[in-house]
């Protein structure tokens, strides 16, 4: 099958393909056996961050600015697990590799804006502890509600911009070398290395957006958390340390199984087997949203005790309703 761009001889400014074709998984032995893992992974997520947001919605005790944060979490977790664990099943599962051009920006656009959304949402949750342990006394003066809604709006809003510029850069390239993706998805780096024109703007982009939205969060959040502890040493005993970091269990937790699997990646790029580094990845995007649900619900007494309260509401209704 020829793969080159059919459009290469006409006299037009841009060249763009009519499709790409994604052949990220292709190869792989027993693969089908992942693709059911990754189908009971999006049931987890659409089920679990939908529990989530359900009961911050219902319980009046959780509208405090950091369920505010946390439902937006979930809210990322539940688009972003479903704008691609259901379309990466269908290129794969059911063999359909081939994707038009304003469609696979379109994926793109979608993915890259709720992945972005993931470490940014973990920031503003890090500023919460932050304030919450160093701060008690201040914390709802400086955490309102009002403050909330505007830090995760600015989140949306850049995540949106730099997204929208990422589709941008792609549709002034040229594509006449090769329509293959070597990816699971519309991977805005492979794509742009498809074309046969200059890709410096999108490179350095591609660099600098690596920096802001990822390792720029990690640093903050490891500087927090240094900060916390490097205070709690100063002034708190070692049961009021113990504590204070109860509290974050849940959000390290959520740190640790979003970025571990990117800092592996990362570390061992030039060893890694391109198979084992694509399915690290693909996990990289579809355990998180399975697995924060999880972890908010056992790892929150606020969120916990609501759990309870529900379900002990809902037993109560179901043995009057016998009566």
């Amino acid at each position: 099958m020829n793969f080159v761009n059919s459009d290469l001889d006409k006299n037009i400014t841009f060249v763009r393909p009519a499709y790409f074709i994604i052949s990220g998984f292709s190869g792989i032995p027993n693969i089908k056996y992942y693709y059911v893992f990754l189908f009971l992974l999006f049931i987890v997520s659409v089920m679990g961050n939908t529990v989530v947001m359900v009961i911050i919605c219902l319980d009046q005790k959780l509208r405090a600015p950091k369920y505010i944060a946390v439902f937006n979490l979930a809210f990322t977790d539940l688009f972003g697990s479903s704008a691609l664990l259901p379309k990466v099943l269908d290129i794969f599962l059911f063999d359909h590799p081939y994707i038009s051009y304003n469609d696979c920006l379109a994926f793109l656009f979608f993915y890259y804006t709720l992945f972005y959304m993931q470490p940014l949402n973990l920031v503003a949750l890090s500023y919460d502890r932050t304030i919450a342990i160093i701060f008690p006394l201040h914390y709802h003066a400086k955490v309102t509600h009002r403050f909330m809604f505007f830090l995760i709006g600015f989140f949306w809003f850049f995540s949106i911009t730099v997204t929208l510029t990422l589709v941008c850069l792609l549709t002034r390239h040229s594509y006449c070398n090769s329509v293959v993706i070597n990816s699971y998805f519309c991977d805005y780096g492979q794509i742009y290395r498809l074309a046969c024109d200059d890709i410096t703007p999108s490179f350095i982009f591609s660099a600098l957006l690596t920096v802001l939205i990822l390792w720029l969060p990690l640093v903050f959040i490891v500087f927090t958390y240094i900060y916390i502890g490097f205070t709690l040493t100063k002034v708190a005993t070692v049961h009021e340390r113990v504590k204070a970091f109860k509290t974050c269990t849940a959000h390290l937790s959520l740190v640790a199984i979003f970025f571990l699997p990117l800092l592996i990646v990362a570390t061992l790029t030039g060893v890694m087997h391109p198979h084992a580094r694509m399915i690290n990845l693909s996990l990289t995007s579809a355990f998180p949203p399975s697995l924060n649900p999880v972890i908010y619900v056992l790892q929150t007494k606020e969120i916990k005790e609501s759990v309870k309260k529900l379900f002990k509401i809902r037993s109560q209704s179901k043995i009057a309703v016998r009566i």
